[in-house]
């Protein structure tokens, strides 16, 4: 059984010019240690960040999230398993939200220029 799904593109130049007006402040409101240290040491840095933060959308909104919920962009963590496969890891009110017997997946993808994330949220096996 599907619970949610939900999509999101960017273009990784939004992320980089974000990145070179805001700096730091962008940086650590949006992601994590864990994602700054992994994304950083890349060559192609901001399509890393920018696949983190497409990936965040798109988990918000397999969620269903509504505003009143206390999203922070913190609370979803994206990250590789050893095999490379992009995982995520939800904190705080965003895995109440999940609930139990139920199992968040994501894919993302990217060309030069954009990135995109898929989530589904779907019944645990």
């Amino acid at each position: 059984m599907v619970y949610g799904i939900g999509i999101d593109i960017i273009e990784i130049d939004r992320i980089k010019e974000s990145v070179e007006n805001f700096g730091d402040k962008f940086l650590n409101k949006v992601f994590t240690q864990t994602e700054l240290d992994y994304s950083l040491n890349k060559p192609n840095k901001y399509q890393h960040l920018a696949a983190r933060f497409a990936a965040k959308e798109a988990i918000a909104k397999a969620l269903s999230f509504k505003g009143d919920r206390g999203f922070r962009w913190k609370d979803i963590e994206i990250y590789n398993e050893l095999n490379g496969m992009p995982s995520a890891k939800l904190y705080n009110n965003l895995l109440e939200i999940l609930g139990e017997g139920k199992e968040l997946k994501i894919t993302m993808s990217h060309s030069q220029n954009y990135v995109t994330c898929f989530a589904i949220i779907h019944k645990a096996e």
